[in-house]
């Protein structure tokens, strides 16, 4: 069972049609029992990290999560693996704190929000092909950095560290390749 936390922002629909598509029961919710009995939690998220984390914690879902992220496999993608950080420029606001690291705004010669399709480069087979970005606002980050993005600059797109994987991308909005990375990370990940 996956569990897609449901806190109010979020690309929702899209992200559990890609979840069942891959075969796996997935179920929507901010309630305590559901998490718990989750096999693997998922943080979506599209928005504001201010907003997002004030969300979090008005319904109460910091410490609980916080407490899954120790025993569960745990994903964040798009804001949802910026909130994995531990603090954020946009709003001035701490984030859960699993992952060492800042989320900055994107300062480039570039048109910003970083918005389509861009190569990941990593040291892992199979992760050098395009995928869909939006986003504003970046990770920055030395550790745990297991592919990137070049947008006149290295963009921080898929992190793990054990059992917490963060992606910046959107893998449902990815295609097929987006599914199978998706898939990799509903797994287990890449170290």
């Amino acid at each position: 069972m996956i569990a897609i936390v449901d806190y109010g922002l979020g690309n929702i629909a899209n992200l559990t049609n890609a979840i069942r598509f891959l075969g796996y029961e997935t179920v929507l919710t901010h309630d305590e029992a559901e998490l718990r009995k989750a096999d693997v939690i998922v943080l979506p998220g599209v928005g504001h990290f201010k907003d997002a984390i004030e969300r979090i914690d008005a319904i109460g879902l910091r410490e609980l999560l916080t407490e899954l992220e120790q025993t569960k496999p745990f994903i964040g993608i798009c804001l949802g693996m910026q909130l994995l950080f531990q603090h954020s420029e946009e709003g001035d606001v701490d984030g859960l704190g699993f992952l060492p690291g800042e989320v900055k705004y994107i300062v480039s010669d570039l048109p910003v929000p970083h918005l389509g399709w861009n190569n990941l480069h990593s040291s892992q087979p199979g992760l050098d092909r395009d995928v869909y970005f939006i986003h504003s606002y970046k990770v920055v980050t030395d550790e745990n950095v297991v592919a990137t993005a070049d947008y006149g600059q290295e963009i921080v797109a898929i992190v793990q560290k054990d059992n917490v994987i963060g992606i910046q991308f959107h893998p449902e909005k990815s295609g097929d390749y987006g599914l199978e990375i998706l898939n990799q990370a509903l797994q287990g990940g890449w170290k």
